[in-house]
């Protein structure tokens, strides 16, 4: 089995699947990419011209987009913790909940990132006022949604997670979740402290001077 991994310690969307990894202890090896990784980079573009992170190429299928990449590797190399559970109705809020974070979550925040690495006068002050309000109103609607409940989809740690962890701990950031909102909090912090994610957090720790609104100085 030769399982590779196209991506970066530091980008969320490449923590999803990581997470994944991690879980089941899948063994593969990390193509890290940057500047100063010219062989990763050349092969990274020939698996997937549009050069979008994260790619997995598995004993030469390429696999692409964090949905299909997780997916596969709960289907061809299934370990202890499903990721996609067999009954539909919690296959169904799973695959729910993954969109909801993916679109309502990580769309906004990376809106507040997007917008910190334009020139100054391209800045588009509405439209991050806007990802904002979004934000606002997805944590409200979170903590209600997540109370009583273990982990994102119900009692276990499915794909939901790998996509809500991320989503959390980089929103939190450019949009501090409320005081108030104590189960959505809660919740974040119960990810953070899953030893897949945990090592997600480390391995991206060397790289937060690179964020561009500025990392806090916390998690």
């Amino acid at each position: 089995m030769v399982i590779e991994l196209f991506a970066h310690p530091f980008s969320s969307y490449c923590w999803k699947v990581l997470i994944a990894l991690y879980e089941n202890a899948t063994p593969f090896t990390f193509r890290t990419l940057g500047p100063d990784q010219p062989d990763n980079d050349a092969a990274w573009t020939q698996a997937w011209p549009l050069r979008k992170m994260p790619v997995l190429v598995d004993n030469g299928r390429v696999v692409v987009e964090t949905d299909a990449i997780v997916e596969h590797l709960d289907r061809v190399h299934p370990g202890p913790v499903r990721l996609l559970p067999g009954d539909a109705a919690a296959a169904v809020e799973t695959r729910m909940m993954t969109r909801l974070f993916d679109d309502y979550v990580m769309a906004p925040m990376n809106k507040h990132v997007g917008d910190a690495l334009r020139p100054a006068d391209a800045r588009d002050p509405f439209g991050v006022a806007q990802a904002a309000g979004e934000l606002d109103a997805i944590y409200a609607w979170l903590d209600a949604r997540l109370a009583g409940r273990a982990w994102t989809a119900g009692d276990d740690f499915t794909l939901a997670d790998c996509a809500a962890a991320p989503a959390l701990f980089y929103a939190d950031w450019v949009r501090p979740i409320p005081a108030g909102l104590a189960t959505l909090r809660a919740h974040r912090a119960r990810l953070l402290a899953r030893p897949s994610v945990a090592r997600c957090v480390e391995a991206a720790r060397p790289y937060r001077g690179f964020f561009p609104l500025g990392a806090p100085d916390r998690d």
